[in-house]
């Protein structure tokens, strides 16, 4: 089974979640820029209001979701909400995605970001799973766990 892993980070935190699960699952890895600035105090409170207002956003990424059988998506929650990267990489490639899983990251409210997801893809996804900053590492070892169930790593 051909997996890809596509992620959006700002901070790092969602990015090391996405390698770890990359390496467990023997996965593509993609990682989404946003050519909005998101750096500083100023960048972060813009992406709250970004998020809270359901923009989109003008992003790149490298590998095509339609070449995958699965597509786990990461995002880290900005105010209770996806953000506008994977809002943008969602409503683009949501007839390409075959299959796909949602994570999240966030530091304690987990709001209805994945509820916000499924709705954008249009479709119920193998799994979604928040992970807690507080729990990170086994949160990490949990999501690689449930996705080897299925997944055939070659």
């Amino acid at each position: 089974m051909k997996t890809l892993v596509v992620f959006y980070s700002r901070s790092g935190t969602t990015k090391r979640v996405a390698q770890e699960v990359a390496k467990a699952l023997n996965a593509d890895i993609d990682e989404l820029i946003d050519k909005k600035s998101r750096k500083g105090i100023l960048g972060f409170l813009r992406a709250g209001y970004d998020a809270t207002r359901g923009k989109t956003t003008e992003i790149e990424f490298e590998k095509d979701p339609y070449d995958y059988d699965l597509v786990i998506v990461g995002t880290p929650i900005w105010n209770s909400r996806v953000t506008p990267a994977i809002r943008t990489y969602l409503l683009w490639n949501r007839e390409k995605i075959k299959n796909a899983a949602f994570f999240s990251t966030c530091a304690g409210r987990p709001g209805k970001c994945l509820e916000q997801m499924e709705e954008l893809w249009g479709k119920k996804p193998i799994l979604r799973k928040v992970l807690i900053r507080k729990r990170l590492d086994e949160g990490t070892e949990e999501l690689a766990e449930e996705l080897k169930k299925f997944v055939i790593i070659s």
